[in-house]
């Protein structure tokens, strides 16, 4: 009886997680997705772009980059980051399994089928995933009563809006043109960016800085959110020029008091914190750059990669690094590997955005460049991030 009841009392080994690892948590697919497609379809993009080979697509290969960085890279991190979040704001499940696999097979066949499937299949399979994510959520936080972060979920159904505009368009239904439906896409993306960046850049910044003080009144935060919406929307919509400049000025004055605000410095010798920081101060520069297009000083498309490169691409690579990191039981410590990664995407959006600006007949050699730095930060991510993604937490929790 003694043998008996000494077994009895030893601890029990903990029970096997169910599933696939890489299936656990949005994040974990999503992630490895977005980051390939990342490193792949750039280099393609620009070496057809500058005449290397001819790609050969139904849809234009310009709206093929714009689209599948817009609608596929961004919005997949998107989805796999609030797949994720909702999670953590309400302790509920949100896709794992099947249905996360589901998820990303979609999304991963819409990223084919944009390559020769016929156009109406490419369509059918790229609209699915964002009303998809979006029904997901929305259960989610209504049974949660987690009204506030509603707001975040209607911008995806908004986001397939701009897809069906985008595709409308190709197809010759709609005479709204395509590219400025890629247009909307980005700034709702950048909307989604000013939202989240006041909400979560402030905190890390202040938990890892004792005594810091970081005071951003509502009042200013809902002034510089509402003039964020309101210029976007007359840019999309294609306004006058004056009055488009003048908002994007003012946009650009705002942004850059809110990132004063969050005091920067503090972060030098944090690679995690810093690249959010550097990131986001693209923000006010691209809205400088598109005040200077509205004056016929620039191209707009120095605006477009300020955005697109610049925040999201900077803000990405952070993110998609320090959520990780955090949700495989990792320390938020940034390696040197890591490090390269933040740099070389801020070095590719120097490269598209500031050399062709200073040094016009240097553009084709920019691209290159910006392509080339672009494509290694991201496997580098591949490189370190895709044995933790498939893989069980360090510590044996879920998720």
């Amino acid at each position: 009886m003694m043998q008996l009841h000494q077994i009895s009392d030893k601890p029990q080994p903990a029970a096997a997680l169910p599933g696939w690892p890489v299936l656990r948590l949005g994040f974990r697919p999503f992630y490895l997705g977005a980051a390939l497609l990342a490193c792949l379809s750039v280099p393609v993009w620009a070496a057809a772009f500058l005449g290397y080979f001819d790609l050969r697509l139904d849809l234009p290969p310009l709206l093929w980059h714009g689209h599948e960085m817009l609608f596929g890279f961004a919005a997949g991190v998107v989805v796999g980051f609030l797949l994720t979040a909702v999670k953590a704001w309400t302790g509920l499940e949100t896709a794992r399994g099947p249905l996360l696999g589901a998820l990303i097979l979609l999304w991963l066949a819409a990223r084919i089928a944009a390559l020769g499937a016929p156009y109406g299949v490419f369509m059918a399979l790229d609209m699915a995933l964002l009303p998809a994510a979006a029904l997901v959520l929305l259960r989610v936080l209504i049974k949660a009563g987690n009204k506030r972060n509603i707001p975040l979920v209607s911008l995806l159904l908004l986001m397939t809006l701009a897809n069906l505009a985008f595709h409308l368009s190709v197809l010759g239904v709609i005479t709204w043109s395509a590219v400025s439906a890629l247009y909307a896409q980005l700034a709702l993306i950048m909307m989604v960016v000013c939202v989240m960046t006041g909400r979560v850049v402030p905190m890390f910044t202040k938990n890892v800085t004792p005594g810091l003080v970081i005071n951003v009144s509502r009042r200013f935060e809902m002034t510089l959110l509402a003039v964020t919406a309101v210029t976007l929307a007359l840019w999309v919509l294609q306004a006058p020029a004056a009055l488009l400049g003048l908002a994007s000025a003012l946009a650009a004055v705002l942004h850059a008091v809110r990132l004063w605000h969050w005091h920067p410095q503090v972060t030098l010798k944090r690679p995690i914190l810093w690249i959010l920081h550097l990131s986001y101060a693209w923000t006010p520069l691209g809205f400088a750059l598109l005040a200077l297009a509205q004056w016929g000083l620039v191209g707009v498309s120095l605006a477009v990669h300020a955005f697109a490169i610049g925040v999201i691409g900077g803000l990405i690579i952070g993110m998609i690094t320090r959520t990780a990191r955090g949700h495989t039981g990792r320390p938020l410590m940034a390696s040197r590997g890591e490090v390269v990664a933040y740099v070389l995407v801020l070095l590719a959006a120097v490269a598209r955005v500031l050399v062709p600006a200073l040094q016009p007949a240097w553009y084709a050699y920019a691209v290159e460049a910006a392509a080339c730095l672009w494509a290694v930060a991201f496997a580098i991510y591949l490189v370190i991030y895709t044995p933790w993604l498939t893989q069980t937490r360090l510590d044996g929790k879920d998720g």
